[in-house]
């Protein structure tokens, strides 16, 4: 009986584990969004740990909390993958009023910079303003 259960936690477990691998499209759409990042990173940027990825239908967006320190500088990044021909990054404060940020528009990869005055809760939107459903991954950097 013991032994049973235990196979049985066992494919459950490999089942949770292989779902929440990320797709290929899901890596490319990574790729891209490193690309951009990459280039605030020659200005002294440091990667944050960990990505966002999903899927986006079209005129759909997707929206990311994020906690976020005054002083500091933050780019968001987004990369996606075909069919999508246009993708934009927009920042948020916690009342849900859009911020002036600054902007990299790239087509299939955008970016937002953004400093906040106060540290708290910020949402990230990524929007899909051009093209059919694909996935995303955002990513962000700081100094």
């Amino acid at each position: 009986m013991k032994r049973r259960l235990f196979l049985a936690m066992m494919f459950v477990l490999a089942g949770v584990a292989t779902s929440l691998a990320d797709t290929d499209a899901e890596v490319n759409a990574r790729k891209n969004a490193l690309d951009v990042a990459g280039a605030f990173t020659n200005d002294g940027f440091k990667l944050r740990d960990g990505h966002w990825c999903g899927s986006l239908k079209a005129q759909d967006h997707a929206l990311i909390a994020v906690n976020l320190f005054a002083g500091n500088q933050y780019w968001f990044a987004v990369g996606a993958t075909d069919p999508v021909k246009k993708i934009a990054v927009n920042v948020y404060d916690e009342m849900g009023k859009l911020l002036t940020t600054q902007h990299y528009d790239g087509g299939d990869r955008a970016a937002a910079g953004f400093s906040p005055t106060d540290s708290g809760q910020y949402f990230v939107s990524v929007d899909l303003v051009e093209g059919g459903s694909s996935s995303f991954c955002l990513i962000y950097s700081y100094k």
